[in-house]
């Protein structure tokens, strides 16, 4: 064995074992938003925090960056290339951020979490705010010891999509925002409209918890290697391999909120769950970008599960676990109910086309938090002021406005751009997926989804990243990312169902 090799074993080692108390702290964090007793969180942040610093120790050990250099040295075969490239990124940022400010991030953000669903659940800012407070200078001195102090935003989002910046964002957010506000208004004005009110008539949660599971099992979540439970705000984590953990929540009037958020998260889940399990813990065996993770969400969610074939199949089995909501139902009115879009006040709830103004929102409100020309004080009436401008409504409490979000209670600042990167990640995908597999909505009819998640777990979730979120785009479709194939489906669906 050449040294060279000795030493790529001896890094891939590490990695993995670092990996593995890493699924620890992962396990920590899903007890914390599912199973444990609230007097519990203080104990958990000591936790937590005791976990980060192990975790931050083992990878930035001298020994790592010694190993990543004599490696760069080569020669190294196309994976093992791979796999010292993005260590290397990833080691030049996390030493650069001390310890006790690893500690303190992991500390704060439990409590922070804890506190945030209580306000949540009371409609009261107030009480999360201090918090808030708390987080926001963190992630300030994360983005300075990341060298970006002049554009601490920038630092953040690139721990989420790796390569971006606010900039290029807002450009790429740009070529949507005016196509989407036309079609939105034009359907506005279409006097065309679904009956929405079926999707909140009553939907009894057993049957909403039975069905959820049944259309996840059905296009390729494993339970065997996966469980679905119950959060404040639904969330999957891939625990390690062979252990996916997915949530949601169920609103008993409010049909979508369960059934079409679990398809989300199973969109997450099959992603992890299609990981190579041997590549555990090196860049070959963890996603590309959340991006990436969320167009697979999306995929899943929209593309697939609000498409009249996905109900062809699943409709008759819908009709006999809610048969007095579904009472005088035809197939189509169900079709356009779940499709309509019309302005609304959370999130996880809107439809395709409002749901990217939602990001936009969030996206302008994180970076002016971030420059600090927002103060925690102003952000409510920020949020209700950006509301009203997107959607021509304001929120009747905090609940249904600035605290609906679970992200910024742990410090995920910088997320919330990934959201419409993955829609267009996802609408160009699936273009290209129909070109090459077919008629997907007869395999959809039939209930039969694998012929499209292994076209996904080939192209996507197998390379791991070996390539950047712009490069797979290019690899998989053969153009650069754009905003027409998401544009191109919702001008379809909604020349369908609003006849514009």
């Amino acid at each position: 064995m050449s040294s060279t090799e000795s030493t790529y074993n001896l890094l891939i080692a590490e990695l993995k074992e670092i990996a593995v108390f890493g699924s620890v702290n992962s396990l920590l964090n899903w007890d914390e938003r599912t199973q444990m007793p609230p007097r519990a969180s203080a104990y958990r942040a000591e936790q937590l925090s005791a976990m980060a610093k192990l975790l931050h120790q083992r990878f930035t050990a001298p020994r790592i960056g010694e190993w990543l250099s004599q490696l760069e040295a080569g020669p190294l075969d196309a994976d093992a290339t791979v796999n010292v490239r993005e260590t290397r990124r990833e080691y030049d940022r996390a030493v650069k951020i001390p310890e006790s400010l690893v500690q303190e991030e992991a500390r704060v953000s439990v409590l922070s979490q804890q506190a945030w669903a209580t306000a949540r659940k009371n409609s009261d800012f107030a009480a999360f705010a201090p918090w808030l407070e708390k987080i926001l200078p963190l992630k300030l001195q994360r983005a300075a010891c990341l060298g970006s102090s002049a554009r601490p935003y920038d630092a953040l989002l690139d721990e989420f999509e790796p390569g971006e910046t606010a900039a290029n964002v807002a450009k790429t957010f740009e070529s949507l925002r005016d196509p989407l506000v036309e079609l939105i208004g034009r359907i506005k004005d279409s006097p065309n409209k679904p009956p929405v009110e079926i999707l909140h008539r009553r939907y009894p949660a057993a049957a909403q918890e039975l069905l959820s599971r049944e259309a996840a099992k059905a296009v390729g979540f494993d339970f065997e290697a996966g469980r679905l439970d119950v959060s404040v705000h639904p969330f999957c984590s891939g625990i390690g391999p062979s252990d996916t953990r997915m949530t949601t929540r169920y609103n008993e009037n409010h049909f979508g909120d369960a059934f079409f958020g679990v398809l989300h998260e199973t969109g997450h889940g099959m992603y992890n769950q299609g990981l190579k399990a041997e590549h555990f813990g090196t860049p070959l065996g963890s996603a590309i970008s959340l991006g990436i993770h969320e167009s697979q969400s999306r995929m899943w969610e929209n593309l697939v599960g609000r498409s009249r074939s996905f109900w062809t199949h699943f409709m008759p089995r819908a009709r006999e676990l809610f048969p007095e909501a579904f009472n005088g139902v035809g197939d189509d009115q169900w079709y356009r109910a779940i499709n309509a879009v019309r302005p609304s006040f959370i999130r996880v709830e809107s439809d395709e086309a409002t749901y990217n103004l939602h990001i936009l929102l969030r996206f302008e409100l994180e970076q002016a938090m971030m420059s600090q020309s927002l103060s925690v004080a102003d952000l409510p009436g920020a949020w209700n002021e950006k509301m009203k401008k997107y959607f021509g409504i304001t929120p009747p409490d905090a609940a249904h406005g600035v605290l609906q979000d679970i992200h910024w209670s742990f410090g995920a600042i910088g997320y919330f751009p990934t959201y419409t990167l993955g829609n267009l990640y996802a609408a160009q995908f699936f273009e290209t997926a129909r070109a090459e597999l077919g008629d997907l909505d007869s395999q959809f009819a039939k209930g039969d989804f694998a012929p499209l998640l292994g076209w996904l777990q080939r192209k996507i979730h197998q390379q791991g990243q070996r390539y950047s979120a712009g490069q797979l785009v290019k690899e998989v479709t053969g153009k650069s990312l754009s905003a027409e194939p998401l544009l191109r489906h919702l001008r379809k669906k909604a020349a369908e169902i609003y006849g514009i």
